[in-house]
């Protein structure tokens, strides 16, 4: 009899392991896949970033602190007015932009470049050895073409862009970069006709 029952009560134990075993075996599987959504969860906010985006990014930055720095150089070296007041716009509205992308640079978990790019640090280096009517000439010059790139990247992006916060920065940029390139190429040829006209003959 007592040998019934110890085999009975071993079979019982036993069967009791197996059920905690199997207890103990799904709640690691739980915590596992709890663990698994939340990292999914976690990456959310920028998985919809494209490398596309993160390049738009990094270029509008590079630009906006270029745009920035030749802007602070036209007000000191240019000797029109008009140039001037351009240069002064640059200085602030792209200031104001540069502060925004930072935002959404944030919001997206993107590392921000700190300074221009170096083609623009070379074009500032020759700007700064230019004066009076041949510096207002080449920046103009310059403005006119940076912005014709910046409109159709901007515009690119606005249309093709996947990630919601960076395609807003750009629809949202986009009719003032444009209002940058129509005034740019209103003074350009200006600055040029000038230039011509109190050029000596023969020059």
């Amino acid at each position: 009899m007592n040998r019934l029952f110890n085999t009975l009560f071993v079979m019982a134990f036993a069967a009791a392991m197996t059920i905690t075993s199997a207890v103990a075996q799904q709640d690691a599987v739980a915590q596992q896949d709890k663990d698994t959504n939340g990292t999914a969860m976690s990456s959310k906010g920028s998985a919809g970033t494209t490398v596309s985006d993160k390049t738009f990014v990094k270029k509008a930055a590079e630009g906006g602190l270029a745009e920035v720095e030749l802007g602070q150089l036209a007000t000191q070296k240019a000797s029109s007015e008009d140039v001037k007041k351009f240069g002064q716009r640059m200085v602030d509205d792209h200031t104001k932009a540069n502060d925004q992308l930072k935002q959404v640079a944030a919001q997206e978990h993107i590392d921000l470049p700190t300074e221009p790019s170096a083609k623009d640090k070379a074009t500032k280096a020759r700007l700064e050895k230019l004066s009076g009517e041949q510096f207002d000439r080449a920046y103009m010059r310059d403005m006119v073409k940076d912005h014709r790139t910046d409109v159709a990247e901007f515009a690119h992006e606005a249309k093709m862009g996947k990630d919601p916060a960076i395609k807003s920065f750009a629809e949202s940029t986009l009719p003032t970069l444009r209002d940058h390139l129509k005034e740019a190429e209103k003074i350009a040829p200006t600055q040029k006709k000038t230039s011509a006209k109190n050029e000596p003959s023969g020059q």
